[in-house]
């Protein structure tokens, strides 16, 4: 005898109102899910996965309508229940993780504060029962020392660290429905596994449905029994995984599985002159105990490292979350205080001031990690990417601002008709190519690039690995390229360091190290990126 579906969406229809018109977003979805079962949503960034999601828990915007459809969880229409009814139900029979975990983080509260509140909303108020699954919680997901990070705060966590916290949270009250979107997103490929694998053993063990959102196939390779293809709001191609992986039938399956980052990086350049450069460059955290907040040791997060960028040429910086990739990047911008020598076009600042570093901003620029976090939802997609130049270029006229705009725009896959929109109207991949334009609009010489294709899908990642290439062939651009996503790494990387706890496991030409790895770490990141079965990579990464 099989199963009842645990959630059916039939015939779902939502549309988004902009002033006098309305866009639909879905359109006449349907599909089911059974307890213990896995389907996964995978379409390119706008396709309609997150709004879908979304809709199970009644959490879109304000200008979203629901035109038609039902959503039936355990044979109740959530559309048509009460909103006390629906606190019940989320959080303890659904729970949902975002794509982005500081803007579902509070960034004044330490994360055990948070861990435990989802816990008391449901009925948990004994403290020492609290403190207890807090800890469990966090260890399943792999937060080292978490009794030491119960009081942390967000901000002091690395993005991977954050996602873990959120799937800790999400998992706390052992819910029916487990609804990830791009949960992996912000991980690095060893604890990506991790995950999965977390994941998994926790759906056998409970019987819990998953509903995994995603642009990357290989994972619902690894996760999914289902697939559902969404193409523009609709559902193209339906399945189980082996057929639609084995045989997709639809020509925008078969496009999305051949898509990925191809072509090679620049060739190395010893003569080529250098942009940015630092040796022996150190950023430690002082940990302060006792009353008198004394400094009692260390948190050493970036821990001697040299390295060089050179115009027309890319520095690939792989490692596990937390491993000093992002703080290093940082610290060569000057974001930070650091200790050691940085320079910049031939002349030292890393002992300059603020005000003497702001002329020299026009020609650093950064791409971050969490787009949503580093776009102001109070501001237009035109007034964000013209940002810098409003401080940098102020002699641009309106217009002359709003053509560089445009063509920014143009540039990174995004319509320029929809410069007047705000973040919110945009979905994840579609707000890291706006964070990508505001970067470019400048034309700087080099490039901090921080997960810039963490939030996109395959498609899209080759068309953006595609446009970095050619914008920095054509303007003799340098890029630091920080990232967990190895293959585009691969093909965008001519020189690469990997880092660890801080410190520099393995450096030297990118193609060198990815044909023969020297370190066993460097072998665990590959084998978990590249699906090799002969290394334990959960073994040597811990």
């Amino acid at each position: 005898m099989t199963d009842a579906p645990l959630l059916e969406v039939r015939d779902l229809s939502i549309a988004f109102r902009h002033g006098d018109t309305e866009s639909r977003v879905v359109d006449q979805v349907s599909f089911s899910l059974n307890p213990g079962r896995t389907l996964a949503l995978v379409g390119e960034s706008g396709s309609g996965k997150s709004v879908t999601a979304l809709s199970i828990v009644r959490l879109l915007v304000a200008n979203a309508r629901h035109l038609s459809g039902e959503i039936r969880f355990d044979g109740e229409n959530l559309l048509g229940v009460s909103q006390a009814r629906l606190r019940d139900i989320r959080g303890a029979e659904i729970s949902m993780v975002f794509q982005e975990p500081m803007t579902s983080l509070n960034p004044l509260h330490p994360i055990g504060r948070q861990v435990t509140e989802i816990l008391t909303q449901h009925g948990v108020t004994d403290r020492a029962e609290l403190s207890r699954r807090a800890i469990a919680g966090l260890t399943e997901v792999g937060i080292r020392d978490p009794e030491e990070r119960l009081g942390a705060y967000p901000h002091q966590l690395s993005g991977g660290q954050r996602q873990r916290v959120m799937i800790a949270m999400a998992l706390a009250n052992c819910p029916k429905l487990f609804i990830a979107d791009e949960p992996t997103t912000a991980l690095d490929v060893t604890v990506q596994a991790q995950i999965l694998s977390l994941l998994r053993d926790l759906q056998q063990r409970r019987r819990m449905a998953m509903l995994f959102i995603t642009h990357d196939l290989g994972i619902v390779r690894k996760i999914a029994d289902d697939v559902c293809v969404m193409q523009k709001g609709r559902i193209v191609e339906a399945g189980p995984v082996a057929r639609i992986f084995g045989a997709p039938q639809h020509p925008y399956t078969r496009a999305l599985l051949a898509a990925e980052p191809k072509g090679a990086p620049p060739q190395a350049d010893v003569s080529a002159p250098k942009l940015a450069e630092t040796e022996n460059l150190r950023v430690w955290f002082p940990v302060r105990a006792g009353f008198l907040r004394r400094t009692s040791g260390y948190i050493k997060a970036v821990d001697g490292v040299t390295c060089v960028v050179r115009q027309g040429q890319t520095l690939g910086v792989v490692g596990e979350s937390g491993s000093g990739k992002t703080t290093l990047g940082l610290a060569m911008l000057r974001l930070i205080r650091s200790d050691g020598p940085i320079v910049f076009l031939g002349r030292r600042i890393d002992g300059l001031k603020a005000k003497s570093m702001r002329p020299l901003r026009r020609d650093m620029q950064i791409v971050f990690q969490d787009p949503y976090g580093s776009l102001s939802p109070r501001m237009s997609v035109a007034e964000i990417v013209e940002e810098g130049l409003r401080v940098q270029k102020r002699g641009l006229s309106y217009q002359q601002r709003r053509e560089i705009v445009a063509q920014a725009l143009a540039d990174t896959g995004l319509d320029p008709a929809a410069m007047d929109r705000y973040p919110h109207e945009f979905s994840g991949g579609q707000r890291q190519r706006i964070a990508i334009a505001r970067a470019m609009a400048l034309h700087p010489k080099f490039v901090l690039l921080d997960e810039p294709t963490s939030a996109l899908d395959m498609s899209v990642q080759a068309q953006i690995v595609d446009l970095l290439r050619d914008l920095q062939r054509r303007h003799g651009l340098g890029y630091m390229f920080i990232s967990h996503d190895l293959k585009v790494v691969k093909a965008l990387a001519t020189d690469l360091i990997v880092m660890r706890h801080g410190q520099v496991v393995e450096q030297g030409p990118a193609a060198d190290i990815f044909a023969a790895p020297q370190s066993e770490y460097t072998r665990a990141l590959f084998a978990a990126a590249f699906q090799i079965e002969a290394v334990d990579v959960e073994t040597i990464a811990q």
